[in-house]
């Protein structure tokens, strides 16, 4: 799965405009010797004097692999419709001491770094969005679904959802109760398990022949949370699997996404960002006009 989702990125980054340099990268945990960062990308037009929305994106990898790099492509066009982007790294399971527990626990924790930072980075700390792709589309919606053990107060959700083939029902998941090494029911960790309350509005693009993350659980979880009278959006893809893969007999190396319908993910995700106020820079491309 992981040379697939570095595919899908590299596609993305060959479709995308110029973007800025470089990001903003400043350390916003460390464990032990390790040093998490978050890569800021500020918006490309100067501001107004308001503070800007944000939006965390949080790469896929099956929680063993990738970096903040790979959601670049996003973060870049994002900033270019006018919200601070911040692409996060987290710690990444090494099946031996760290676990998908300790991703979403650096999940929780940008979270919180960016409220508490929201002043100096010109942000709006009550508009803070998550995007994810795959792994990552987990960590996001653990955010708006699954409460921290570890803190007594909770922590406010994002307040918008955008994820791409999103692992949001692994409770019966093998490879992520392997991973856990036994330190909880791989049920704790499956988002869909955990809707109780209304969530944010949430939008999901998903490939209908996805084998990795089959979307039986990603309609399970909308369902779910329609039930709690949620706003939960699946667009989903005939003939392409996880990523929007067309080579469905190989979803995890021989990677191949459909031009078309990465395209319209991305359209229609920058759209369901706009209308709720993520991308105050944002207009779509204007209709045809006829004399």
């Amino acid at each position: 799965m992981f040379l697939g989702i570095l595919l899908f990125c590299r596609a993305g980054n060959a479709q995308a405009a110029a973007g800025p340099a470089s990001p903003d990268i400043r350390v916003y945990k460390t464990v032990g010797a390790a040093k998490l960062t978050a890569h800021v990308f500020h918006p490309f037009q100067a501001s107004d004097g308001k503070r800007a929305p944000a939006i965390l994106l949080f790469h896929g990898g099956g929680w063993v692999a990738g970096s903040p790099e790979w959601v670049y492509e996003a973060a870049e066009r994002y900033a270019q419709h006018g919200a601070v982007a911040i692409a996060v790294e987290y710690r990444l399971s090494d099946q031996k001491t760290v676990t998908p527990l300790d991703s979403l626990a650096d999940a929780r924790d940008i979270l919180r770094w960016t409220r508490t930072n929201a002043a100096e980075l010109g942000i709006d700390p009550d508009h803070i969005a998550a995007y994810g792709v795959s792994a990552g589309g987990h960590l996001a919606a653990a955010l708006a679904t699954i409460d921290d053990p570890q803190h007594s107060h909770a922590l406010a959700a994002p307040s918008a959802l955008v994820l791409i083939s999103p692992a949001v029902s692994v409770a019966r998941d093998g490879w992520v109760e392997r991973m856990l090494l036994g330190k909880a029911p791989v049920v704790d960790l499956s988002p869909d398990e955990h809707i109780t309350k209304r969530l944010p509005p949430t939008i999901i693009f998903h490939g209908i022949s996805d084998t990795l993350v089959p979307i039986s659980g990603v309609r399970r979880f909308c369902e779910r949370a329609r039930q709690q009278n949620s706003d939960c959006e699946i667009v989903e893809y005939p003939n392409v699997g996880h990523l929007f893969t067309r080579k469905l007999d190989s979803q995890e190396d021989h990677f191949d996404p459909d031009p078309k319908d990465l395209a319209d993910a991305r359209t229609k995700g920058d759209a369901f960002l706009a209308k709720h106020g993520f991308l105050p820079k944002f207009s779509a491309l204007p209709r045809n006009r006829t004399n």
